[in-house]
């Protein structure tokens, strides 16, 4: 698979393994069948669903020096063998374990279960997209974004403040491409712009926000049917949706949510996907209940916590050295981004829950020409 000058390949005896990656990012990224005899030309995952190349791995980990760490939400045990080069790692609660050589840019993931290989195969590859991508001058934002005429609107917040919701609106009402809907990589061009590529990801939507676009219904009939959401989603969202249960869950104070495969967006809700673009304008929503969508003073200005780094990254830190730079992107790149976003448009504005009407507020506010 390739995203601008980054290719990674993926092996695995599996093909439930091979066709997860091409499915995952074939609607963002350059997903195709590898030729044999460019396999080793790259970055290079291998994936392998045996219980006892797992075991023998697991064993690896535990029986030498290892550090403990979240990764992914997962519990990851460390060792580094500086004489190998190698860092070994094992997540006993998804019977998961890794072995990565950086030098030669090669990981091998073991598993004993298909659909857990599958899923963390397509994680780490883009782990090593992501890397290639940094060391090449390219950045990670933390926001969704949305294309119209090959004209990007980014929009940023903090986790809960409307980012999914803003560009869902706005392409759902007004057919503007949906791009990323919580990450996506930029880098500075040579037209004194920023291009945007995708982050590809399952997205997050809540109940409420399926049922305010009308996809409640639709996602229900699909998983009586048999259809599955991407694996990640809460056992108590996939209740809540065949129950028809459309009143917003919540645990300790963190909303569960649906979590929506990037093909789906196409085949189930009819939304078109973007393959990039080049940055016109900032969004910074701000969601009320029962708000009238409305401007909102002025805007703010990008900082550090807008981008993917330091402790902003608090899902996928390096533990395998396939980035080897700041996870959102190196000093210099991300100064130069902050520095050319902030001479576009930047909009503040109030959204209520309803989805029609937050669109039109942003269509009109945006408004951008094509390339």
């Amino acid at each position: 698979m390739q995203a601008a000058e980054a290719a990674v390949t993926v092996l695995s005896a599996d093909k439930a393994v091979t066709d997860w990656s091409t499915r995952y990012f074939g609607p963002w990224w350059n997903a195709v069948d590898a030729k044999p005899e460019s396999v080793c030309e790259g970055p290079l995952v291998v994936a392998e669903v045996d219980e006892d190349a797992y075991g023998e791995a697991s064993l690896a980990v535990t029986q030498a020096p290892h550090t403990s760490t979240t990764y992914a939400k997962a519990q990851t045990l460390v060792a580094r063998d500086a004489a190998a080069g190698a860092v070994r790692a094992v997540s006993p609660g998804e019977l998961l374990a890794y072995r990565s050589e950086p030098a030669s840019g090669t990981l091998t993931i073991y598993g004993c279960d298909t659909e857990t290989v599958a899923t963390a195969t397509a994680r780490l590859a883009r782990e090593m997209v992501r890397g290639v991508l940094l060391r090449a001058g390219w950045c990670v934002l933390h926001a969704s974004a949305v294309v119209q005429g090959g004209r990007v609107a980014l929009t940023f917040g903090r986790k809960g403040a409307g980012k999914t919701t803003t560009a869902l609106a706005l392409a759902a009402r007004h057919g503007w491409g949906l791009l990323a809907n919580d990450r996506v990589f930029v880098r500075p061009d040579d037209r004194d712009g920023v291009d945007v590529l995708p982050w590809p990801s399952a997205a997050a939507i809540g109940l409420g926000l399926l049922d305010a676009l009308n996809w409640f219904d639709m996602v229900r009939e699909r998983l009586q049917a048999g259809e599955a959401l991407h694996p990640t989603q809460d056992p108590r969202v996939s209740r809540a949706l065949l129950a028809g249960a459309r009143t917003p869950l919540w645990d300790g104070g963190k909303e569960l949510k649906a979590q929506v495969f990037p093909d789906q967006f196409g085949s189930w809700f009819n939304i078109p996907l973007a393959a990039g673009g080049e940055a016109a304008a900032l969004l910074f929503p701000h969601i009320l209940a029962g708000a009238a969508p409305a401007a909102k003073g002025e805007a703010r200005g990008l900082d550090d916590s807008d981008f993917m780094s330091g402790a902003t990254e608090d899902r996928y830190p390096d533990v395998f050295d396939l980035v080897r730079v700041d996870g959102g992107g190196s000093e210099e790149s991300r100064h130069e981004v902050a520095h050319r976003l902030a001479a576009l448009p930047h909009h503040a504005m109030v959204l209520g829950h309803d989805v029609a009407a937050n669109a039109d507020l942003l269509a009109k506010l945006v408004d951008l020409p094509s390339l």
